[in-house]
């Protein structure tokens, strides 16, 4: 799933959304006016923007339009991320590694979460993993 790019305040919106759907715009004004003070109308721009680039979809219930994630959550996630590692880091993990290894005060359940995906890593066939100094 490739989508186009997201702002700032839109994956804050979405990030609320993937959370609380079905949702209506109120709802998710109410929320983000206590939040950031944003008005009804801001936060409908966004979630329309956010549903015309293919994040969002709705459908009308009982005169309400109810907004949901295109896909469910985990997927959305990976959509970002793989977003955020070609357009940020030019495709390459390599930099978040680092990061991750380097910059994160990680706790021990996150380290062991680390390390079990590494492990995952490891059992996958040969022919699932990039070639040598290539990035999926």
């Amino acid at each position: 799933m490739s989508l186009p790019n997201i702002a700032p305040a839109e994956l804050e919106l979405l990030r609320y959304i993937l959370d609380h759907h079905p949702i209506t715009v109120r709802e998710v004004a109410d929320h983000v006016a206590q939040a950031k003070g944003h008005t009804r109308t801001t936060v409908l721009n966004v979630m329309e923007r956010l549903r015309r680039k293919g994040y969002l979809t709705r459908r009308q219930e009982g005169g309400l339009y109810q907004y949901s994630p295109s896909v469910p959550k985990p997927q959305m996630e990976r959509t970002l991320i793989r977003s955020f590692v070609t357009q940020a880091l030019g495709g390459s993990l390599e930099p978040f590694m680092a990061y991750l290894t380097q910059q994160v005060d990680m706790s021990d359940a996150e380290v062991a979460d680390l390390k079990q995906f590494v492990e995952a890593l490891d059992k996958r066939p040969k022919g699932n993993r990039a070639p040598e100094g290539e990035d999926a």
